[in-house]
């Protein structure tokens, strides 16, 4: 069974790093898509990045390239996602998520978002002065 737990949140002021982690077990990490997605108040769950194993590659969406990074380490199972240079617009509850069929094309244009089969519980980013 794929599990998927998110972790690291807080409150951070403006300008400063947060670094997340998701724990992931149930997958090969040798052939996996992961993707992160936030989510704020009545708006809804958007992607902006991931990480496929495949093909050694990330993608962003333009608002997070060059400040976010996402990385992974198989022993551990755990999928980081780094934040530098956070504004108050980063706040949002922060998911990881992945099913069998996800690409990074799918995360970074926002499409079958509510199609994703394995979701984290989410934590939450606060960024505030």
């Amino acid at each position: 069974q794929v599990q998927l737990v998110e972790s690291g949140g807080g409150l951070v002021q403006p300008g400063g790093s947060l670094r997340l982690s998701c724990v992931v077990s149930g997958i090969s990490w040798s052939n996996f898509v992961i993707g992160w997605y936030r989510q704020v108040p009545g708006k809804e769950r958007e992607g902006f990045g991931c990480i496929d194993s495949t093909r050694d590659s990330t993608r962003y969406v333009a608002s997070v390239q060059g400040r976010f990074e996402i990385s992974s380490d198989a022993a551990r199972n755990t999928v980081f996602l780094q934040m530098n240079d956070l504004t108050p617009a980063d706040t949002a509850v922060y998911y990881c998520a992945t099913d069998r069929l996800l690409d990074c094309s799918t995360v970074v244009r926002n499409h079958n978002v509510h199609a994703v089969d394995y979701w984290g519980k989410g934590t939450q980013v606060n960024v505030s002065a």
